[in-house]
């Protein structure tokens, strides 16, 4: 039986036993032994983060990178990681979270993988804890001394990543796929995190896997994989069981992160998950919203590798 079935199965089982449902204020499992403890902090569900941060206003046209102002103080107060706070329970597990992820990045020779600094965040479901996540990898890996980080959100249907971040509407990946007169330096948005850029989703659009498909798509994503070598490209990706947009999305990423809510996600929504996303060689799991596990067993955060 593999790490994943068996991780899988101790979801079912804790499901089957009648424990309770996590409350959503639970961060994310680090990488945990068994007999340890994962740490805990508060995490505000992204419906009250939407609902505290006041919308920028529309950007207007630009020939040049826009330079946005986050609200970092009110960002630490919903649980995401800043540089300018300290040794926080979050940002340890995020340091853990994040160190594999770029060694497989950068590692050259026999071990290089393929795009390995486009690394796509999923869930199986809604409600999981995905961008929450994705914006906290990405503020960690921001933190790097020798590494800058895109933040793209790609769930383009119901793009969350602006919510927390507290961006109004802005031009994006769709639109960068519609206009081929438009360039990236037109949508990028530089912020005051020195090492952390950003790239929201854009204009919504009917056919977004299609264009998710596309030629032009590779090509975007040739370039953010190749322009700059010291560079990760963090995608907020939807729930995969829920739309086609992941799948296409998964097909060509270099590593994937997949955030699995403890307790309430199935052992047979984990496996569904893992078939389909078979094609990348290298999945990762963050087990999220987890108190402590017991027995013997390796849960947290682990690799799976396809055959």
């Amino acid at each position: 039986m593999s790490i994943i079935e068996r991780a899988a199965g101790k979801l079912e089982k804790e499901g089957k036993s009648g424990a309770k449902q996590m409350p959503p204020q639970m961060p994310p499992s680090s990488l945990v032994n068994s007999g340890q403890k994962h740490s805990s902090a508060n995490d505000t569900p992204e419906k009250e983060i939407s609902q505290n941060f006041s919308p920028s206003p529309v950007s207007p046209s630009a020939s040049t990178s826009k330079h946005i102002t986050l609200n970092l103080a009110k960002m630490r107060q919903y649980g995401i990681v800043t540089p300018d706070e300290g040794r926080t329970q979050v940002a340890e597990q995020f340091r853990v979270i994040k160190r594999p992820l770029l060694t497989n990045a950068f590692s050259q020779g026999a071990g290089m993988i393929k795009n390995g600094n486009l690394i796509m965040v999923t869930s199986a479901l809604a409600g999981e804890g995905k961008s929450f996540c994705t914006v906290n990898l990405a503020m960690s890996i921001a933190m790097e001394m020798d590494r800058r980080v895109l933040l793209v959100d790609a769930d383009v249907a119901r793009p969350t990543v602006p919510k927390i971040l507290g961006l109004g509407t802005e031009r994006g990946l769709m639109d960068i796929l519609l206009d081929d007169k438009l360039k990236l330096a037109d949508v990028l948005m530089k912020t005051n995190v020195e090492k952390l850029t950003l790239l929201t989703a854009g204009t919504r659009h009917s056919h977004s896997t299609e264009l998710l498909a596309s030629q032009s798509m590779a090509a975007l994503l040739k370039e953010l994989a190749q322009r700059y070598a010291d560079r990760v490209v963090i995608f907020d990706s939807p729930p995969l069981l829920l739309t086609s947009e992941a799948r296409v999305l998964a097909s060509q990423m270099g590593q994937i992160v997949v955030v699995v809510e403890a307790e309430t996600t199935s052992q047979q929504a984990v496996k569904e998950m893992l078939r389909q996303i078979e094609s990348c060689d290298v999945v990762n799991l963050i087990y999220n919203k987890a108190r402590s596990f017991s027995g013997g067993e390796y849960y947290g955060y682990y690799y799976h590798e396809s055959a």
